[in-house]
């Protein structure tokens, strides 16, 4: 086979019912150039399923596929970088293996890039996050109502994109939006294995080390719900990436950028949806809040309080101080200083527990 102008790269884990959706979408691309023979090929890492993975990818009789396997589960960072080592083609997109993209998503990418100079490395897009629940999705629709009287971030560019991911007010979603420069892609030595979240935006923050990332103002990939690690395990990789970005966090606060603060928010929900109100309410005290944030907080709170009902004091005064804090992202004003619990008197019920992956839905758009 000639060699592909994009290798797709799904990285997968005993997700054999979801994976052959997202092949399929990677193979149905309208990209194509008769004069060039095939336009991509599609990377699948298996990293060491132990499902029916193996019967799945047996059964694409198409040389575009190309199976890559893991004897162990080593994650999906590593697998991505895998990837990213058996490319071929001059661009790598990544996607996950529970999403699915649409028809004309790389095409129209490409052609993003083919306008701009060759300061422009990589390109991402917006996403559609696919809700099951009735409740879910009027949720997201009222975080998108709301998310109209927030400012618009800055979506392209280099620098000045920086400090728009690192204060989550941008999240490119580089696991399945993402297409950029092989050669790019390599330099900064893919994904950073260590980190168990923010990988994603971490990975961004290197590539515009290298060039500018474009962006295109369409929902070309639909992500499917996925779980949480345990709160304590996104504190933990959250004082990772802020302290490797230390200096920039520093100059972009000086600009005005809540950083922060927005990973405070983050925290609090992710503690506050395990039902520990009192280490949520420690983080919420220094969340950056905006009315787009708040349906997620309440649903975070919510969720708290439907997974530990004994606690219904605490539910209900984490309840109220949501409340205090939807009313003061009306007002734009902090309750950071309102608001001191004591973490250190924390109950014995307040220890951690493991999410559901189907009993928690992120917050739209994407975390």
């Amino acid at each position: 086979m000639s060699q592909p102008r994009v290798s797709v790269i799904i990285p997968t884990y005993n997700r054999a019912e979801s994976l052959p959706r997202a092949i399929d979408s990677a193979l149905d691309q309208t990209i194509s150039d008769s004069s060039s023979g095939s336009e991509l090929e599609v990377i699948v890492v298996d990293d060491g399923s132990t499902d029916d993975t193996a019967e799945v990818l047996a059964s694409y009789d198409d040389s575009r596929v190309r199976p890559v396997i893991h004897a162990t589960n080593q994650g999906a960072n590593v697998a991505r970088n895998t990837g990213i080592d058996h490319a071929r083609g001059e661009y790598v997109a990544f996607l996950d293996s529970d999403d699915e993209w649409h028809p004309d998503k790389l095409a129209r990418q490409l052609e993003t890039l083919a306008e701009r100079d060759d300061d422009w490395v990589g390109v991402y897009c917006d996403t559609a996050l696919e809700l099951p629940e009735t409740s879910d999705r009027a949720r997201g629709l009222v975080a998108s109502l709301l998310a109209r009287s927030d400012s618009e971030p800055v979506r392209e560019g280099d620098d000045e994109l920086i400090g728009e991911i690192l204060a989550d007010n941008v999240q490119p979603g580089a696991g399945s939006t993402l297409v950029v420069e092989t050669a790019v892609a390599r330099a900064v030595d893919g994904f950073d294995e260590e980190l168990d979240r923010f990988q994603d935006p971490e990975f961004c923050l290197r590539v515009l080390g290298e060039g500018k990332l474009a962006y295109v103002d369409e929902e070309l990939v639909v992500r499917e719900e996925t779980g949480h690690p345990p709160a304590d395990v996104i504190r933990k990789a959250d004082e990772q990436y802020l302290s490797r970005y230390e200096d920039e966090v520093e100059r972009f606060e000086a600009a005005g950028y809540d950083i922060r603060a927005s990973h405070e928010l983050v925290l609090a929900k992710r503690y506050l949806a395990e039902g520990r109100f009192l280490r949520g309410a420690w983080h919420l005290r220094g969340a950056a809040t905006s009315l787009r944030r708040c349906p997620g907080l309440c649903w975070a709170a919510g969720a708290g309080v439907r997974r530990r009902p004994k606690t219904v004091l605490a539910g209900t005064a984490v309840v109220a101080l949501v409340a205090i804090t939807m009313i003061a992202a009306l007002a734009r004003i902090s309750v950071a200083d309102q608001i001191r619990p004591d973490i250190d008197d924390l109950s014995a019920a307040d220890t951690p527990v493991t999410i559901d992956p189907e009993d928690e839905p992120e917050e739209s758009p994407a975390e």
